[in-house]
Protein backbone atom coordinates (compact mmCIF):
# COMPACT_ATOMS: atom_id res chain seq x y z
CA UNK A 1 0.00 0.00 0.00
CA UNK A 2 1.28 3.50 -0.43
CA UNK A 3 0.12 6.73 2.02
CA UNK A 4 0.95 10.17 2.54
CA UNK A 5 2.86 9.89 6.27
CA UNK A 6 3.37 12.68 8.62
CA UNK A 7 6.11 12.05 10.96
CA UNK A 8 6.67 15.39 12.25
CA UNK A 9 3.37 17.77 11.84
CA UNK A 10 4.78 21.37 10.87
CA UNK A 11 2.85 21.75 7.74
CA UNK A 12 1.51 20.41 4.93
CA UNK A 13 5.12 20.47 2.94
CA UNK A 14 6.24 17.48 4.92
CA UNK A 15 4.37 15.26 4.62
CA UNK A 16 5.70 12.00 2.22
CA UNK A 17 4.17 9.55 0.19
CA UNK A 18 5.60 6.39 0.86
CA UNK A 19 5.50 2.70 0.22
CA UNK A 20 4.29 0.28 3.39
CA UNK A 21 3.32 -3.32 4.22
CA UNK A 22 0.06 -3.37 3.52
CA UNK A 23 -1.99 -4.05 6.92
CA UNK A 24 -3.65 -7.09 8.10
CA UNK A 25 -7.06 -6.14 10.02
CA UNK A 26 -7.29 -7.09 13.60
CA UNK A 27 -10.27 -7.92 15.82
CA UNK A 28 -12.88 -6.18 15.33
CA UNK A 29 -11.21 -4.34 11.97
CA UNK A 30 -11.45 -4.37 8.68
CA UNK A 31 -9.18 -3.29 5.42
CA UNK A 32 -10.40 -0.56 3.65
CA UNK A 33 -9.43 -0.35 -0.08
CA UNK A 34 -9.87 3.74 -0.07
CA UNK A 35 -11.41 4.81 -3.37
CA UNK A 36 -11.94 8.15 -2.09
CA UNK A 37 -11.03 10.30 0.30
CA UNK A 38 -12.47 14.03 1.11
CA UNK A 39 -9.98 17.18 2.51
CA UNK A 40 -11.55 18.94 5.45
CA UNK A 41 -10.67 22.11 7.44
CA UNK A 42 -9.52 19.97 10.27
CA UNK A 43 -7.43 18.13 7.94
CA UNK A 44 -5.28 21.35 7.13
CA UNK A 45 -5.22 22.10 11.05
CA UNK A 46 -4.07 18.37 12.25
CA UNK A 47 -1.02 18.35 10.07
CA UNK A 48 0.12 22.25 11.37
CA UNK A 49 -0.50 20.39 14.67
CA UNK A 50 -3.29 22.68 15.62
CA UNK A 51 -6.48 20.84 16.64
CA UNK A 52 -7.86 19.58 19.68
CA UNK A 53 -7.04 15.65 18.36
CA UNK A 54 -3.50 14.93 18.23
CA UNK A 55 -2.94 11.52 17.18
CA UNK A 56 0.36 9.57 17.69
CA UNK A 57 3.11 10.24 15.18
CA UNK A 58 3.68 9.07 12.59
CA UNK A 59 0.07 9.10 11.35
CA UNK A 60 -1.65 9.04 7.75
CA UNK A 61 -3.79 12.31 7.59
CA UNK A 62 -7.51 12.22 6.19
CA UNK A 63 -10.48 11.99 8.49
CA UNK A 64 -13.26 11.29 6.16
CA UNK A 65 -13.10 8.53 3.47
CA UNK A 66 -15.24 5.94 1.26
CA UNK A 67 -14.41 2.64 -0.05
CA UNK A 68 -14.66 -1.39 -0.48
CA UNK A 69 -14.18 -3.78 1.94
CA UNK A 70 -11.03 -6.37 1.52
CA UNK A 71 -10.66 -8.10 4.63
CA UNK A 72 -12.10 -8.59 8.06
CA UNK A 73 -10.76 -9.05 11.16
CA UNK A 74 -11.89 -11.87 13.89
CA UNK A 75 -15.05 -11.58 15.01
CA UNK A 76 -16.50 -8.85 12.60
CA UNK A 77 -19.61 -10.27 11.14
CA UNK A 78 -21.68 -6.67 10.43
CA UNK A 79 -19.44 -6.22 7.43
CA UNK A 80 -17.78 -8.66 4.53
CA UNK A 81 -15.07 -8.33 1.71
CA UNK A 82 -16.94 -6.17 -0.93
CA UNK A 83 -18.91 -4.55 1.11
CA UNK A 84 -18.92 -0.26 0.13
CA UNK A 85 -18.56 1.71 3.08
CA UNK A 86 -17.76 4.96 4.44
CA UNK A 87 -15.30 5.67 7.10
CA UNK A 88 -14.55 8.63 9.88
CA UNK A 89 -11.73 7.43 11.62
CA UNK A 90 -10.25 11.08 12.36
CA UNK A 91 -7.04 9.76 10.70
CA UNK A 92 -5.78 7.22 8.02
CA UNK A 93 -8.04 8.46 4.67
CA UNK A 94 -5.06 9.72 2.70
CA UNK A 95 -3.46 6.20 1.17
CA UNK A 96 -4.81 3.76 -0.64
CA UNK A 97 -5.81 1.57 2.12
CA UNK A 98 -6.67 2.05 5.70
CA UNK A 99 -6.94 -0.24 8.83
CA UNK A 100 -10.51 0.95 10.08
CA UNK A 101 -12.40 -0.15 13.53
CA UNK A 102 -16.32 -1.23 12.50
CA UNK A 103 -17.77 1.32 14.64
CA UNK A 104 -15.91 4.07 12.63
CA UNK A 105 -17.85 2.89 9.37
CA UNK A 106 -21.08 3.45 7.87
CA UNK A 107 -23.14 1.01 5.43
CA UNK A 108 -23.53 3.27 1.73
CA UNK A 109 -26.57 2.52 0.44
CA UNK A 110 -26.57 1.83 -3.63
CA UNK A 111 -27.64 5.51 -4.92
CA UNK A 112 -25.12 7.27 -3.20
CA UNK A 113 -21.54 7.17 -4.88
CA UNK A 114 -18.02 6.68 -3.04
CA UNK A 115 -17.32 10.24 -4.55
CA UNK A 116 -20.02 11.61 -2.75
CA UNK A 117 -19.75 9.01 0.36
CA UNK A 118 -16.14 10.76 1.14
CA UNK A 119 -17.77 14.22 1.23
CA UNK A 120 -20.86 13.63 2.77
CA UNK A 121 -20.66 12.85 6.78
CA UNK A 122 -18.65 15.01 8.09
CA UNK A 123 -19.98 18.49 6.62
CA UNK A 124 -23.05 17.53 6.44
CA UNK A 125 -23.31 15.99 9.84
CA UNK A 126 -21.94 18.48 11.44
CA UNK A 127 -24.42 21.08 9.72
CA UNK A 128 -27.58 18.70 10.62
CA UNK A 129 -26.53 18.78 14.24
CA UNK A 130 -25.86 22.10 14.06
CA UNK A 131 -29.35 23.69 13.11
CA UNK A 132 -31.77 20.97 13.82
CA UNK A 133 -30.00 19.89 17.23
CA UNK A 134 -28.46 22.76 18.33
CA UNK A 135 -29.84 25.55 16.48
CA UNK A 136 -33.89 24.13 16.71
CA UNK A 137 -34.11 25.43 13.16
CA UNK A 138 -38.26 26.23 12.08
CA UNK A 139 -39.61 26.56 8.85
CA UNK A 140 -39.95 29.89 8.02
CA UNK A 141 -37.07 31.21 9.85
CA UNK A 142 -34.11 32.85 8.74
CA UNK A 143 -30.75 31.40 8.53
CA UNK A 144 -27.79 33.51 7.94
CA UNK A 145 -24.66 30.81 6.70
CA UNK A 146 -21.57 32.03 6.96
CA UNK A 147 -18.16 30.55 4.68
CA UNK A 148 -21.35 29.67 2.74
CA UNK A 149 -19.30 28.27 0.02
CA UNK A 150 -17.36 26.29 2.07
CA UNK A 151 -17.87 22.03 2.86
CA UNK A 152 -19.78 22.80 5.50
CA UNK A 153 -21.71 26.04 4.46
CA UNK A 154 -22.74 24.21 1.02
CA UNK A 155 -23.99 21.59 3.30
CA UNK A 156 -25.69 24.12 5.88
CA UNK A 157 -27.55 26.09 2.69
CA UNK A 158 -29.18 22.81 1.53
CA UNK A 159 -29.93 21.81 4.79
CA UNK A 160 -31.54 24.61 5.73
CA UNK A 161 -33.53 24.91 3.02
CA UNK A 162 -35.06 21.14 3.34
CA UNK A 163 -35.95 22.32 6.93
CA UNK A 164 -38.35 24.94 4.96
CA UNK A 165 -35.92 27.98 6.13
CA UNK A 166 -34.86 30.86 4.44
CA UNK A 167 -31.31 30.85 3.68
CA UNK A 168 -28.91 34.27 3.36
CA UNK A 169 -25.75 32.51 2.30
CA UNK A 170 -22.81 35.19 2.72
CA UNK A 171 -19.47 34.10 1.25
CA UNK A 172 -16.81 36.46 0.12
CA UNK A 173 -16.31 36.31 -4.04
CA UNK A 174 -19.06 37.06 -6.21
CA UNK A 175 -18.67 33.79 -7.52
CA UNK A 176 -19.22 31.86 -4.26
CA UNK A 177 -21.99 34.44 -4.05
CA UNK A 178 -23.43 32.71 -7.44
CA UNK A 179 -22.65 28.89 -6.18
CA UNK A 180 -24.67 29.61 -3.18
CA UNK A 181 -27.78 30.88 -5.41
CA UNK A 182 -27.41 27.76 -7.64
CA UNK A 183 -28.06 25.18 -4.36
CA UNK A 184 -30.77 27.11 -2.93
CA UNK A 185 -29.90 30.46 -1.19
CA UNK A 186 -32.61 32.86 -1.23
CA UNK A 187 -30.01 36.03 -0.98
CA UNK A 188 -26.69 36.37 -0.96
CA UNK A 189 -23.92 38.67 0.74
CA UNK A 190 -20.87 39.42 -0.40
CA UNK A 191 -18.84 40.27 2.69
CA UNK A 192 -15.73 41.42 0.55
CA UNK A 193 -17.87 44.26 -0.90
CA UNK A 194 -20.69 44.72 1.67
CA UNK A 195 -21.42 45.58 4.98
CA UNK A 196 -22.90 42.33 6.35
CA UNK A 197 -24.71 44.44 9.11
CA UNK A 198 -26.23 46.52 6.54
CA UNK A 199 -27.08 44.08 4.05
CA UNK A 200 -28.50 41.44 6.57
CA UNK A 201 -31.07 44.26 8.01
CA UNK A 202 -31.68 45.45 4.39
CA UNK A 203 -32.51 42.02 3.60
CA UNK A 204 -34.62 41.00 6.55
CA UNK A 205 -36.60 44.76 6.43
CA UNK A 206 -34.19 45.98 10.12
CA UNK A 207 -35.46 42.29 11.83
CA UNK A 208 -32.35 40.39 11.43
CA UNK A 209 -31.97 36.45 11.38
CA UNK A 210 -33.06 33.91 13.48
CA UNK A 211 -30.13 31.40 13.51
CA UNK A 212 -26.58 32.53 12.85
CA UNK A 213 -24.34 29.39 11.35
CA UNK A 214 -21.01 30.54 12.09
CA UNK A 215 -17.65 28.37 10.84
CA UNK A 216 -15.64 31.41 9.97
CA UNK A 217 -15.12 33.80 13.36
CA UNK A 218 -12.92 36.34 13.51
CA UNK A 219 -13.82 39.59 12.26
CA UNK A 220 -17.26 38.63 10.70
CA UNK A 221 -18.64 37.07 14.35
CA UNK A 222 -19.67 40.52 16.31
CA UNK A 223 -21.59 41.74 12.99
CA UNK A 224 -23.49 38.95 12.16
CA UNK A 225 -24.43 38.50 16.13
CA UNK A 226 -25.49 42.39 15.90
CA UNK A 227 -27.69 40.84 13.07
CA UNK A 228 -30.21 38.22 14.75
CA UNK A 229 -33.39 38.65 15.92
CA UNK A 230 -35.01 38.36 19.33
CA UNK A 231 -34.21 35.01 20.47
CA UNK A 232 -31.41 34.69 17.79
CA UNK A 233 -29.25 31.48 18.16
CA UNK A 234 -25.92 31.86 17.17
CA UNK A 235 -23.61 28.82 16.40
CA UNK A 236 -20.34 28.68 16.68
CA UNK A 237 -18.95 25.84 14.13
CA UNK A 238 -15.37 26.77 13.66
CA UNK A 239 -12.57 29.41 13.06
CA UNK A 240 -12.00 28.96 9.77
CA UNK A 241 -11.09 32.54 9.45
CA UNK A 242 -7.93 32.05 11.95
CA UNK A 243 -9.09 34.18 14.94
CA UNK A 244 -11.67 33.37 17.87
CA UNK A 245 -13.46 36.19 18.33
CA UNK A 246 -14.19 37.55 21.88
CA UNK A 247 -18.23 38.45 21.30
CA UNK A 248 -19.61 40.87 24.18
CA UNK A 249 -22.02 39.28 26.16
CA UNK A 250 -24.24 41.90 27.03
CA UNK A 251 -25.38 41.70 22.68
CA UNK A 252 -26.81 38.21 24.07
CA UNK A 253 -28.66 39.89 26.69
CA UNK A 254 -30.12 42.45 25.22
CA UNK A 255 -31.41 40.11 22.42
CA UNK A 256 -32.61 37.46 24.53
CA UNK A 257 -30.13 35.40 22.59
CA UNK A 258 -28.13 31.87 22.63
CA UNK A 259 -24.27 31.41 21.67
CA UNK A 260 -24.85 27.51 21.21
CA UNK A 261 -21.56 24.86 20.83
CA UNK A 262 -21.51 22.80 17.99
CA UNK A 263 -18.81 20.08 18.17
CA UNK A 264 -20.37 17.08 15.82
CA UNK A 265 -17.53 14.98 16.75
CA UNK A 266 -17.95 14.98 20.29
CA UNK A 267 -22.15 14.56 19.77
CA UNK A 268 -21.19 11.43 17.48
CA UNK A 269 -18.91 10.02 20.28
CA UNK A 270 -21.78 10.90 23.15
CA UNK A 271 -24.84 10.12 20.98
CA UNK A 272 -24.28 7.79 18.63
CA UNK A 273 -28.26 7.08 18.62
CA UNK A 274 -28.97 10.45 17.81
CA UNK A 275 -26.37 10.43 15.28
CA UNK A 276 -27.48 7.09 13.73
CA UNK A 277 -30.88 9.08 13.35
CA UNK A 278 -29.39 12.42 11.52
CA UNK A 279 -27.57 10.45 9.36
CA UNK A 280 -30.76 8.46 8.43
CA UNK A 281 -32.73 11.86 7.78
CA UNK A 282 -29.61 13.03 5.63
CA UNK A 283 -29.72 9.72 3.40
CA UNK A 284 -33.28 10.67 3.01
CA UNK A 285 -33.07 13.53 1.75
CA UNK A 286 -29.51 12.70 -0.10
CA UNK A 287 -31.83 9.93 -2.10
CA UNK A 288 -34.73 12.76 -2.67
CA UNK A 289 -32.30 14.81 -4.54
CA UNK A 290 -32.90 18.05 -1.65
CA UNK A 291 -29.25 17.63 -0.20
CA UNK A 292 -26.25 16.69 -2.72
CA UNK A 293 -21.81 17.07 -1.97
CA UNK A 294 -20.79 20.25 -3.94
CA UNK A 295 -17.72 18.66 -5.36
CA UNK A 296 -14.70 21.26 -6.25
CA UNK A 297 -12.23 19.48 -7.73
CA UNK A 298 -11.42 16.05 -7.83
CA UNK A 299 -8.23 14.75 -7.87
CA UNK A 300 -5.33 11.69 -8.07
CA UNK A 301 -4.37 10.71 -4.50
CA UNK A 302 -0.87 11.94 -5.65
CA UNK A 303 -1.74 15.33 -6.05
CA UNK A 304 -2.59 15.70 -2.15
CA UNK A 305 -0.41 19.09 -1.84
CA UNK A 306 -2.34 20.66 -4.33
CA UNK A 307 -5.60 20.26 -2.88
CA UNK A 308 -4.27 21.25 0.65
CA UNK A 309 -2.84 24.61 -1.16
CA UNK A 310 -5.95 25.34 -2.77
CA UNK A 311 -7.59 25.25 0.38
CA UNK A 312 -5.27 27.25 2.26
CA UNK A 313 -5.82 29.75 -0.60
CA UNK A 314 -9.60 29.80 0.28
CA UNK A 315 -10.22 28.79 -3.33
CA UNK A 316 -12.54 25.92 -2.55
CA UNK A 317 -16.40 26.04 -3.25
CA UNK A 318 -17.91 22.76 -1.52
CA UNK A 319 -15.17 20.16 -1.29
CA UNK A 320 -11.89 18.47 -2.88
CA UNK A 321 -11.94 14.83 -3.39
CA UNK A 322 -8.81 13.02 -3.72
CA UNK A 323 -9.68 9.78 -6.04
CA UNK A 324 -7.57 6.18 -6.11
CA UNK A 325 -7.45 4.30 -9.55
Amino acid sequence: MQAWICDNPIGVDALQWQDLPTPQPGAGEVRLAIRAASLNFPDLLIVQNKYQFKPPLPFVPGSEYAGVIEAVGEGVTAFKPGDRVAALAGTGGFGTHAIVRTDKLMPLPDALTLEHAAAFAFTYGTSHHALADRGELKAGETVLVLGAAGGVGTAAVQIAKAMGARVIAAASTDEKCALCKSIGADDTINYTTQNLRDAVKALTNGQGVDVVYDPVGGDLAEPAFRSMAWRGRYLVIGFAGGGIPALPLNLALLKGASIVGVFWGEFVRREPKANAASLAQLAKWYAEGKVRPVIDQQLPMSRLHEAYARMNGRQVLGKVVMVNG
